[in-house]
């Protein structure tokens, strides 16, 4: 089911307006930081460099959430959150109101204006997530932590795919404007329910220990002291580099390389967050038993698959469209199977004391390096006069990902982890030589058997 019940899932009822809140605030920034967005610039007679720059401010503003931390001692993890949301949601009605002079032709300064709302949008959003991973680890109980992450993914998808096909219905029944208009009227809609539900959602008590100078003092420390901490936080920066630029290039190419239109795309999308909706189905109830491990590996595993697929298909159109729907549907499973792993394992590695500051750090340089490799992939795969993406040298992209995912599997295999079931870790490189047991593997992670003689687990909340 999309949102818990008491027969279904009686555990995570409690936290169920958490679940509607992922489901509505997706829907929101689908529309605000999403394709639309990208379309109206477009439209509005924005350059490729002013587009680039309202898509990168996801990114590039993520430093504000490690700063935001100081102000959770003073205002608690409710209110900063809140604050950051309800504050986002207002720059969603000015795109709205945007459309509606655009309908009488566009002018230069809308460009302008559009750009800083998005610049605003990001800034309020990064703020209100210095609270939120942390505000959840607070008050959820440790044993029903990944699946509830893992329910908030499956939430956030389908609503994502709905979106997708709102939106790309509007745009083929209406003019341009009107669609947009409409969406964003959408997009203000979803993102007021999103917040209103956030509210009923209990609050945890403050942080005592977090100033301005403790963030600015302790930030370099938790990145360059040895700690479990700082080896985690570094392998998940290098899987982001790798795996943050699959879906814009991969786009890219395919609309400027293949020849693929836009609505072709947009079914695309669809395919990659059904990857990501059944991820979440498949790995909500049981990454709690099993452990976050498992499913790194199984998430690095998809994105070599993917790699040696796209290989073949750029040297001679290997699977055609099918495969490249395939493709998309393992890049949302491969991205959604590590983002809940991560979700589940990142609060093992930090003492309680030290986790709000240390989660917001995790986020911010993950999110900021790893959303500024496609900065530097741009450069090395630039095709002819510019234009378009070398498919050769994006061959050798998809070999990078691949030794990337290799080399990443024999290190997360050596992570520290307690987990109430027993898997054996497989290293992609062992799965090539022995598939038959790489198979049982998996396996068992679709379906991993009861023990009777396991014992029952009280939960904790730290």
């Amino acid at each position: 089911m999309l949102f818990p019940t008491a027969k279904s899932d009686p555990e995570l009822v409690p936290y169920r307006p958490g679940i509607v809140f992922a489901f509505f605030n997706a829907l929101s920034w689908q529309i605000g930081i999403g394709t639309p967005m990208v379309l109206f610039a477009e439209q509005l007679g924005a350059s490729p460099f002013e587009v680039g720059l309202a898509y990168s401010f996801v990114f590039v503003l993520t430093p504000v959430q490690i700063l935001s931390t100081a102000l959770l001692p003073r205002f608690g993890y409710k209110a900063v959150m809140l604050g950051g949301w309800g504050t986002r949601s207002i720059f969603l009605g000015v795109p709205a109101v945007l459309a509606l002079f655009a309908l009488g032709g566009e002018r230069p300064w809308m460009v302008h204006v559009l750009v800083w709302i998005v610049f605003f949008f990001c800034l309020c959003r990064s703020i209100g997530a210095a609270s939120g991973i942390s505000w959840f680890y607070a008050i959820l109980p440790a044993s029903i932590r990944g699946r509830y992450f893992a329910s908030d993914q499956f939430a956030a998808a389908v609503a994502s795919i709905g979106t997708l096909l709102v939106c790309a219905g509007l745009f083929a029944l209406l003019p341009v404007y009107w669609a947009l208009l409409a969406q964003y009227l959408i997009a203000l809609g979803g993102s007021t329910v999103s917040y209103f539900s956030l509210k009923r959602m209990p609050d945890a008590e403050k942080p005592s220990s977090i100033s301005l100078r403790t963030v600015l003092r302790d930030t370099p420390r938790h990145l360059l002291r040895p700690s479990n901490f700082r080896t985690y936080a570094w392998l998940a920066v290098a899987c982001a580099v790798f795996a943050t630029p699959i879906p814009p290039f991969a786009a890219y190419f395919l609309k400027t390389g293949a020849g693929m239109s836009t609505a072709a795309i947009m079914v695309l999308e669809v395919g990659r967050y059904s990857g990501v909706m059944v991820a979440a189905w498949l790995v909500r109830r049981r990454i709690d038993e099993t452990g976050a491990k498992p499913f790194f590996l199984l998430a690095l595993g998809i994105y070599a698959v993917v790699s040696l697929y796209w290989w073949f298909f750029l040297r001679d159109g290997f699977g055609g469209s099918v495969g490249v729907w395939l493709s998309y549907f393992l890049i949302g499973l491969g991205a959604a199977t590590w983002a809940m792993a991560n979700l589940s394992y990142l609060p093992k590695t930090i003492s309680a004391e030290d986790r709000t500051l240390a989660v917001a750090i995790h986020g911010a340089v993950t999110a900021l390096i790893g959303g500024t490799s496609p900065v530097i992939w741009g450069l090395l795969l630039k095709g002819g006069e510019g234009r378009g993406v070398d498919a050769s040298v994006f061959q050798w992209f998809f070999v990078s990902v691949l030794c990337g995912a290799v080399v990443l599997s024999s290190l997360i295999a050596r992570l520290p982890e307690d987990k109430g079931h027993p898997v054996e870790p497989i290293v992609i490189g062992n799965a090539i030589l022995r598939p038959f047991r790489a198979m049982t593997y998996l396996a068992s992670l679709v379906e991993p058997p009861k023990r009777a003689d396991a014992p029952k687990k009280s939960p904790q909340e730290n």
